[in-house]
C-alpha cells in the first residue's frame, strides 16, 4: 500500500472516503466495498482521509484515539487498500461540497466508484453528506456507495460508541465491534523493578497519550511473547504516581528491555487498588492470573 501525504493525479480509482479511526466493523465494510469493486473492474483502490481527526482543526483539541495512526495505517493495509491519502484537512476545510467533490475527488482521483458510511458528512459545515454524493454520482460518471450502520447487539458500531466502552473498561465487547482485539505497541522501558522481587517480571511500555485511556486496572492480554496479565495505572502500594501499562508474560523469563512488544487487551480483571503489602499484592496477582 502507498501511503500519501499530498494529493496528485492517480485516475479511475475506487474510493472510500472517512476518518475511519479504529477500522472497526463498520469501517471495514465501507473500505471492502471500494477494495472489492476496484477488483471487479480491473482498477485500484484508495482511501481519502486525513492526518489529524476534524475536530482538531475545529475545536483546537483532539479526540483520545482507538488507534494510533502507524496502527490504523497497517490495520487499512491489510483490507487490501492500494493507496492511502492521509491529506491535512485544514487545507481543505473551506471547500464547500462541491468544491471539495468537483475540485478535489473528481479532479485528481476521476473515482469510478465512491464508498462511504451511511452517515458520512463533508464540505464547509458539513454541507455534503450521502444524499449529495448520490445525486451526482451521474453527472460525475461515478458509482455510488453508502453502506448501511453495522450492528452489535442491537447497537450501532462506531468510533463514538467504542471509546466509550474502552473509557468504561468493556474491552470484550469494544472488541467485537472493532472485529479484533484493542491493542498497544510500544518500546519495553526500564521500570522500578519491583515486580520482579515477589516473583512477578514485568516489560514496562508508556501508553500512548493520544490514545482513549483505558480505567485503571488489571486486564487479562496476549503479547507478542506470550498469554499474559497486565496493570495499567498508578501503581498504588508502591505509592506511584505516573500511568503505567506493565505486563507480566507467563512462563516467560527473557530480558527483552528496549525492544518491541504488541499488547492485546482481552478484558478487565478488576480496578486498580492499593495493597497494604507487597505480600498482599503478591497473592493478589496470583489470584488474578488464575482467572485467565
Amino acid at each position: 500500500m502507498h501511503i500519501l501525504q499530498e494529493l496528485n493525479k492517480n485516475s479511475n480509482l475506487s474510493i472510500a472516503l472517512g476518518f475511519f479511526d479504529g477500522v472497526h466493523l463498520g469501517h471495514r465494510a465501507v473500505i471492502k466495498s471500494a477494495v472489492n469493486f476496484a477488483r471487479e473492474n480491473g482498477n485500484k483502490s484508495a482511501v481519502i482521509t486525513f492526518s489529524d481527526h476534524p475536530c482538531c482543526y475545529f475545536w483546537g483539541v483532539c479526540p483520545k484515539y482507538i488507534l494510533t495512526r502507524e496502527e490504523r495505517e497497517k490495520r487499512i493495509e491489510k483490507l487490501g487498500v492500494d493507496y492511502l491519502y492521509e491529506l491535512d484537512f485544514e487545507s481543505i476545510s473551506g471547500l464547500t461540497a462541491e468544491e471539495y467533490l468537483r475540485d478535489i475527488l473528481i479532479k485528481y482521483f476521476t473515482p469510478i466508484s465512491i464508498s462511504t458510511g451511511w452517515n458520512h458528512n463533508f464540505g464547509y459545515k458539513k454541507s455534503g453528506n450521502v444524499k449529495f454524493l448520490e445525486e451526482n454520482a451521474k453527472k460525475y460518471d461515478y458509482k455510488y456507495f453508502a453502506l448501511s450502520p453495522q450492528k452489535l447487539d442491537s447497537k450501532i458500531i462506531s468510533s463514538t460508541e467504542i471509546r466509550k466502552l474502552l473509557s468504561k473498561g468493556d474491552v470484550e465487547k469494544s472488541n467485537r465491534m472493532l472485529g479484533q482485539k484493542f491493542s498497544i505497541e510500544g518500546k519495553v522501558v526500564t521500570g522500578n523493578k519491583i515486580g520482579r522481587t515477589i516473583g512477578f517480571r514485568t516489560a514496562n511500555l508508556i501508553y500512548p497519550p493520544e490514545l482513549i485511556e483505558l480505567p485503571y486496572g488489571v486486564y487479562s492480554v496476549k503479547t507478542s511473547y506470550g498469554k499474559g496479565i497486565a496493570n495499567f495505572g498508578i501503581r498504588p502500594t508502591i505509592n506511584g504516581s505516573n500511568a503505567v501499562l506493565e505486563v507480566h508474560i507467563l512462563d516467560f523469563d527473557q530480558n527483552i528491555y528496549e525492544k518491541n512488544i504488541r499488547v492485546e487487551f482481552n478484558k478487565m480483571l478488576r480496578s486498580e487498588k492499593k495493597f497494604s503489602s507487597l505480600d498482599e499484592l503478591k497473592i493478589q496477582i496470583q489470584n488474578d492470573i488464575s482467572k485467565l
